[in-house]
């Protein structure tokens, strides 16, 4: 039997993040360099054909997503990040749903899990997408078994967190098609081992990789980023870690700047602003869903922080916007809250 390459489409959507593309594509790439033959091929498609500009700002040319009877690609990669979660294209579903019964290999990535979720292909099913983006999906679909870690495989739907964890994805499937001895040669020469498994980590708790922050403050922010949507009392936190409530407050602005109910407050208007950009949730119940008794005061905190209230804080990319931010992160209240303790000093 004649042997064909794999047949493999690029589906981008606006926005997309190019790590994730480059990511996918090198495996395939170099198993292409170090192989006798030629192993994959691919193209690029969109719903809208033409320049698809990335959040980078770097375009690639796409065909559409091609004809009713036209060639089945054997696997399909949806990529989507910025605004994805609010994207709809009834073409894109209607063909993901006719590949996937055809025996097309699936694959999301990053928020490119939104498509295939709409589509109705992830109902009962494991999947995975960025940490970041997990608890507006997971209360847009409610019926998917979210699981946070870099990727998943649930029979010819895959799914994967996104940035790096595409390298990790795609040498398995190297390692599926050719062998384990290829997959370790890509391996090598992308300078990437050991390969991930499917179920590593997406991220370091909060303030875990910082040498200046107490074990029992990295300890305690592991908790309460744990204990979101029922915050975790101080005492309670502190009996969990076997140390005063006194040494802990001390500790906390003595490393972090701020009080432990300042930090929690941040996590969960972290939590709150997913939220907000990715489901049509009430701003009461994103207020309740992140802990907060109060919406007024929900309001308040979030103002301080985002600089915006939240009613205006429904698109986490708004077109009239020339780059994406993410004020509010651990890192800036981290750095504030270090230098307003300093000055006090």
């Amino acid at each position: 039997m004649e042997f064909r390459p794999t047949y493999v489409s690029h589906v981008l959507i606006p926005r997309f993040n190019m790590m994730t593309l480059t990511a996918i594509i090198e495996p395939m790439r170099t198993a292409n360099y170090l192989a006798s033959e030629q192993l994959y091929r691919w193209d690029y498609r969109s719903p809208q054909p033409g320049p698809v500009t990335a959040s980078n700002g770097l375009e690639v040319d796409c065909a559409a997503l091609g004809e009713r009877n036209g060639p089945l690609p054997d696997m399909i990669v949806v990529f989507g990040s910025w605004g994805t979660e609010h994207y709809r294209s009834p073409a894109l579903l209607n063909w993901l749903r006719r590949c996937e019964r055809k025996g097309s290999m699936l694959i999301g990535v990053e928020l490119g899990v939104y498509p295939l979720a709409r589509a109705g292909l992830l109902a009962g099913r494991r999947a995975t997408t960025h940490w970041s983006w997990k608890p507006g999906f997971v209360e847009a679909f409610p019926n998917v078994d979210v699981r946070e870690q870099l990727y998943t495989i649930d029979g010819n739907l895959l799914t994967c967190a996104g940035g790096t964890a595409g390298l990790d994805l795609m040498l398995t499937l190297v390692a599926r098609h050719h062998g384990e001895q290829l997959a370790a040669e890509v391996t090598n020469q992308l300078l990437h081992h050991p390969r991930r498994p499917p179920d590593g980590a997406q991220r370091h708790p909060t303030g875990s990789s910082d040498i200046e922050v107490h074990p029992n403050v990295r300890a305690a922010m592991s908790l309460l980023e744990a204990n979101i949507e029922e915050p975790i009392t101080v005492p309670e936190l502190c009996n969990e870690l076997s140390v005063s409530q006194r040494q802990l407050e001390r500790l906390f602005r003595q490393d972090i700047g701020c009080t432990v109910v300042q930090f929690s407050n941040l996590l969960r208007l972290q939590y709150g602003r997913v939220l907000l950009t990715s489901t049509q949730m009430t701003i009461r119940e994103v207020s309740t869903a992140c802990g907060f008794n109060s919406m007024s005061y929900f309001s308040l905190c979030f103002a301080k922080v985002f600089g915006k209230k939240p009613s205006e804080y429904r698109q986490s990319w708004p077109d009239n916007e020339p780059a994406p931010a993410w004020p509010g992160t651990a890192y800036d209240f981290m750095r504030d809250a270090r230098a307003i303790a300093k000055a006090k000093s």
